[in-house]
């Protein structure tokens, strides 16, 4: 086990090497210059020049990358270009917006998609089934952000249920948990059918099982044999699943916070690109990243611990 655990965590390690290497330099391949686009078109070279010196936007872009990844591994993200403050006050101003919301997006995600696969597994073969995979499949070719817009207009144009956008902030929960609702409903779409298309088929290889065959030859309903035995088995690959979802919806709401006007990290990013301010772009990426990659881990232990197979390979 020990030893399994090493080689995921060196993997970890070289995941992190490669993406900061890769968002560095693409970041950097932008055109523009970020003290220019923030002196406008009338500055002159001295300012822009002093500007740059200023951001640290002088060095090599060896010297710049040694020191933003140094910064990044004692906690410090650099300084905003356009707030001028340090990015991790942003992060932390930003990450209560997120966090909630992939959180809300990923419990409404399970609590569709299981009960659905549970349906589709146990009818196998039968118009609900055919009409669960078809539906699951329109959820997860649907983009997240068109079906956004059509909540947008549905719930709040047309029924005026729920605001267009925005978040009132953490004093009143309810009204923060209703402006949360729209937005994890749409990032909660194509997971819930991905999911629910992993919990069919878990759940139909587990059904086919002699133990559970067993089960019934002893006098066990059908329903009594998928409750007691093949329900818990077939949930070991579910929950793998759901532990990865969580941080591609973390990682994967920069769109849909963009439309709904959310003050979360996804629109952190996208305000970053729009005013050049690439030191937030890339710390806050490199952050993103660094939640999935480490999510990834923490899921493949626990796999581990569940399946001995797997530390034996």
């Amino acid at each position: 086990m020990v030893r399994y655990i090493l080689t995921r965590a060196l993997s970890l390690a070289l995941s992190l090497i490669v993406a900061s290497i890769v968002i560095f330099a693409v970041i950097e391949v932008i055109p523009g210059d970020p003290a220019a686009f923030m002196l406008g078109l009338n500055a002159n070279e001295t300012a822009i020049a002093a500007l740059r010196a200023e951001l640290e936007l002088d060095g090599s872009l060896t010297e710049r990358y040694i020191a933003w990844v140094s910064g990044m591994l004692s906690g410090d993200f650099g300084t905003s270009y356009t707030y001028r403050v340090p990015v991790s006050e942003l992060v932390l101003d930003r990450i209560w917006i997120s966090l909630p919301l992939t959180v809300y997006a990923l419990l409404l995600s399970t609590l569709i998609a299981v009960p659905i696969g549970v349906i589709a597994a146990t009818n196998r073969g039968r118009v609900g089934d055919y009409a669960i995979i078809g539906a699951t499949q329109l959820g997860i070719a649907v983009p997240n952000f068109w079906f956004a817009m059509l909540l947008v207009l549905l719930f709040a144009v047309t029924l005026q249920m729920f605001s267009a956008g925005g978040f009132p902030g953490w004093d009143d929960p309810g009204a923060a948990i209703k402006a949360l609702t729209l937005p994890a409903i749409a990032l909660a779409l194509p997971q819930a059918s991905i999911l629910a298309r992993v919990m069919r088929s878990a759940l139909i290889d587990t059904l086919g099982q002699d133990y559970i065959r067993t089960a019934r030859a002893k006098g066990l309903t059908r329903g009594q044999a998928i409750r007691r035995h093949a329900l818990r088995n077939a949930l070991i690959p579910v929950l793998t699943i759901i532990g990865l979802q969580f941080s591609f919806l973390l990682a994967g709401a920069i769109i849909i916070e963009n439309v709904f006007f959310l003050p979360g990290l996804g629109r952190l990013i996208f305000q970053g690109i729009t005013q050049r301010d690439l030191i937030v772009v890339e710390s806050v990426t490199m952050l993103l990243v660094f939640a999935v990659i480490v999510v990834t881990f923490l899921v493949d232990v626990a796999y581990a611990l569940v399946d001995p197979r797997l530390r034996r390979g």
